[in-house]
């Protein structure tokens, strides 16, 4: 009788604890207000947020499903402490969602491979490169500035943003820079992965900046410090720096926070600036065979063109009310042609999107295509998922 009594006191216990437990439990609201489904948008929640004290220990769970979401953790500062936690929730046109915030072990987390990576590069000289399951991208350093003004190999003198033509969903920098340095082969062929046929030099390439002065653009020239922040599933982000330039007697300060994430053609330039009100982030232009047009409305300039056997279509996007206007630089030059965007830059900072999709990469077959996906883009930044947090009642 007493074993049996204390059997049921036990089961009480229990289930006032689970009650307790599930009373406690933190959840989200992620709601979408537009009419396009929402799948690889990434939201990022923080510490004072969520209201926890470590982001590392919790996980984020669909309260409908039960299933626990892929998430990752970033140190943003490197001071060693997590500062923000990152999902990309699926939610329908005009729907919404919600999520359980529980506690987890590192072993119980769901596991999905680190498609969006980055890295220094040393044995190419110095580039950093980067990318996720779309798209590849590098910038050059100073070592490589160093060889162009010493007459050494492989100099590169540019702050303008190479794209490397992917058409694999797996990471290929590592494997391509291999072939480089083993002289097993070279990325200049497309072997079935894609290739870097994208010519950059002086040009802005995709998305490097510029500032106007009259009728001149002027340039910084290669980085000159680097850190990576974080790389994973969900997203690669890394800091650069720049010396100071010049443009027309006015010395401009620039640094950059950039990030891509899982499933996105575009990368995220976030530009710390002083010196200058506006900014021309730019497009090359090539061998001027293309077709630039853009859409003020929606903040968009593009450029649609021939490369090699294929096609191409490279963008800049940003948040509309930023987004000044757009006009295409031509000159007999070689490489400044360029399709520049205009963008006002507010309390020292400007935010936008750069990035391509490749026609043989299967992403985008036509210049229409593309365009739906540069509107359907600048829709999503400029509506962003809204994100409400709901506190267990003691």
């Amino acid at each position: 009788m007493n074993t049996f009594r204390i059997s049921i006191y036990l089961l009480s216990l229990m289930i006032f604890s689970s009650c307790s437990q599930k009373e406690k439990t933190s959840s989200i609201l992620v709601k979408n207000t537009l009419d396009v489904a929402r799948t690889f948008e990434t939201v990022e929640l923080t510490k004072s947020f969520l209201n926890v004290d470590d982001l590392s220990k919790i996980a984020i769970r669909d309260a409908k499903t039960g299933k626990l979401q892929v998430t990752q953790t970033v140190d943003n500062d490197g001071d060693g402490i997590m500062d923000q936690i990152l999902f990309q929730p699926e939610i329908a046109a005009n729907s919404e969602k919600t999520f359980n915030i529980v506690p987890v072990t590192e072993t119980d987390k769901p596991k999905a491979p680190d498609l969006c990576y980055s890295r220094f590069v040393p044995e190419r000289t110095d580039d950093y490169a980067w990318e996720n399951n779309k798209v590849a991208f590098r910038v050059y350093g100073p070592d490589a500035q160093y060889r162009y003004e010493n007459n050494l190999e492989e100099p590169t003198l540019s702050s303008g943003v190479d794209a490397w033509l992917k058409r694999v969903p797996y990471p290929i920098i590592n494997k391509w820079y291999k072939k480089y340095t083993e002289k097993t082969g070279t990325y200049h062929e497309d072997t079935g992965e894609g290739l870097d046929n994208f010519h950059v030099g002086a040009s802005r390439g995709v998305g490097g900046i510029a500032a106007k002065v009259d009728t001149t653009f002027y340039y910084s020239k290669n980085y000159t410090k680097w850190r990576t922040i974080t790389t994973g599933p969900i997203r690669t982000s890394f800091y650069l720096e720049y010396a100071d330039w010049d443009a027309a007697g006015n010395p401009i300060k620039e640094s950059r926070i950039m990030s891509l994430d899982q499933g996105n053609n575009l990368t995220k330039f976030v530009i710390s600036l002083e010196g200058t009100k506006d900014i021309y982030p730019g497009l090359t232009l090539h061998e001027k065979d293309g077709v630039v047009k853009g859409n003020k409305n929606n903040g968009w300039v593009s450029y649609w063109q021939p490369i090699d056997d294929s096609e191409i279509g490279t963008a800049i996007v940003a948040p509309k009310n930023t987004f000044l206007g757009f006009e295409t630089y031509d000159t007999k030059t070689k490489d400044l042609s360029n399709a520049y965007a205009h963008l006002k830059v507010t309390n020292n900072q400007v935010v936008y999107y750069a990035g391509f999709g490749w026609k043989k990469s299967g992403q985008f077959n036509t210049e229409q295509e593309w365009e739906k996906y540069l509107n359907t883009f600048s829709k999503c930044i400029n509506t962003p998922l809204v994100v409400l947090l709901h506190l267990p009642e003691h």
